[in-house]
């Protein structure tokens, strides 16, 4: 009876998923804001492309898609490569840069649709807020469709999309990060002032000291892996000037200036960013293209040389330290866009979010007592851009595309799979531009007193 009445309910949330509006009379879901509810099941969709993605660069799977047609025809060209790479190797490789292309052409295509949508009174919102089987299909066929692009330069060239998208897709997580470190040390100091100062100040003081104490074994590690005496100077220039800017960060933080106009920035806020710069360096170390000096790198291209590899064609194996850490961090920072409302006015600008009169005050949540469904916050005014939304998702499959294959590219000379110079230069930049922004964020209100940078 128990199983009979749980299908029953699967069955109820699943006939919803064809109206305007998600889980509008579904007892499965909870009371929410309609808004709430469409950004989580949008990021959803992102989610499900990065689990079937993850799935096919799996050995094991990878090795079933060689049975599938259409996959290494030509007598064994891929990617370009003649003969002398093994299709079967890089079949992931291929599949994750497919699924991602569906879904960023899906999140484009929506992006266009939702242009300019100002209210849900506007007939476009309910297309954004509901059909969410019929969705699901279009998603379903652009993928199938997407498996049937022929090799020939599409990777190489999406290759160079993927870059790009994903070093703006950093510049998002880092702006989050930012506002959650500024956000955090306020609600701390907040209740210091309101309640037990000393605890709240000994855990401010803990938090802050661990991730600087990780932040300097961090460096200390880069520099003993990978820099060598007497090579890998570029190396030592990026560990040795993201160190600097981190101390300089660090400094600025705690300038009397800064406290007297942000009384709430402190080392907390630039531990997390020295942490995340950290990081970001590692991960561009990880794809210099130097054996001598990014053992990483060597690892990777054993399991990719054909000399090595049985005659079968073993798969290749994608995964690595940074590439799980990115992961990771960008499953939070996603899933962060799809619930986040920031008390800060100057993040919401950047960010496209809206405090509209109905956000803050609930909204329309009238409803009859049990009856849980999704209700409308959105009919004076959206609270947040539709078209931005979707375009933080495409640039998150960009980037999650990046992360499973570790930013490497199709090498003609050399007939094999590589890392390449770009993804190193496009991760140390962002560092960059991340800690530029950080610091904008101290010295804005000095520099211009007379605006709001609450």
């Amino acid at each position: 009876m128990g199983a009979c009445l749980g299908v029953c309910s699967l069955l109820s949330c699943v006939s919803c998923l064809c109206g305007s509006a998600p889980c509008l009379l579904c007892g499965c879901c909870p009371s929410t804001k309609n808004s709430t509810i469409t950004r989580l099941s949008f990021t959803l969709f992102l989610f499900l492309g990065t689990l079937v993605s993850i799935i096919m660069i799996i050995p094991g799977v990878e090795a079933e898609l060689h049975k599938l047609p259409g996959f290494c025809e030509g007598g064994g060209t891929f990617l370009g490569a003649q003969g002398k790479v093994n299709c079967k190797s890089f079949l992931g490789h291929k599949s994750v840069y497919r699924m991602c292309f569906a879904l960023a052409v899906f999140y484009f295509l929506f992006a266009l649709m939702m242009i300019c949508v100002r209210s849900s009174k506007d007939p476009r919102a309910a297309i954004q807020n509901g059909f969410w089987f019929f969705k699901f299909l279009i998603l379903v066929g652009i993928t199938v469709g997407a498996f049937y692009i022929p090799d020939g330069s599409f990777t190489s060239v999406w290759f160079y999309f993927g870059v790009l998208g994903s070093f703006f897709f950093i510049l998002i997580q880092l702006i989050l990060l930012i506002d959650f470190a500024h956000s955090w040390s306020q609600i701390w100091l907040r209740n210091a002032d309101e309640g037990n100062s000393k605890s709240w100040y000994a855990a401010l003081f803990i938090f802050t000291f661990l991730f600087y104490v990780v932040s300097i074994a961090a460096v200390v590690l880069l520099y003993v892996y990978y820099t060598k005496p007497d090579s890998c100077t570029e190396n030592k220039a990026f560990i040795s000037v993201n160190l600097i800017f981190c101390v300089i960060v660090s400094v600025v933080s705690i300038l009397p200036k800064v406290q007297d106009a942000q009384p709430h920035s402190g080392l907390l806020q630039a531990s997390i960013i020295t942490l995340y710069t950290m990081f970001v360096t590692w991960s561009a170390l990880a794809n210099v293209p130097n054996k001598y000096c990014n053992p990483t790198l060597l690892i990777r291209n054993e399991g990719n040389s054909t000399t090595s590899a049985p005659a079968g064609g073993e798969p290749t194996q994608w995964w690595d330290a940074p590439s799980i850490v990115g992961l990771v961090i960008f499953v939070l920072c996603t899933f962060f866009i799809s619930i986040r409302s920031s008390d800060h006015t100057q993040v919401n600008k950047m960010m496209q979010t809206e405090e509209s009169p109905v956000m803050l005050g609930g909204g329309n949540s009238a409803s009859e007592e049990g009856v849980h469904q999704a209700y409308d916050n959105e009919e004076d005014g959206v609270t947040y851009s539709y078209t931005f939304f979707h375009f933080c998702l495409l640039l998150a499959s960009l980037y999650i595309m990046m992360t499973l294959t570790n930013w490497y590219r199709p090498d003609q000379e050399h007939q094999q799979l590589t890392s390449p110079w770009p993804a190193v230069w496009v991760k140390i930049s962002s560092s960059w531009v991340g800690l530029l922004l950080y610091l904008w964020t101290l010295v804005a209100p000095i520099v211009f007193p007379d605006r709001d940078f609450s």
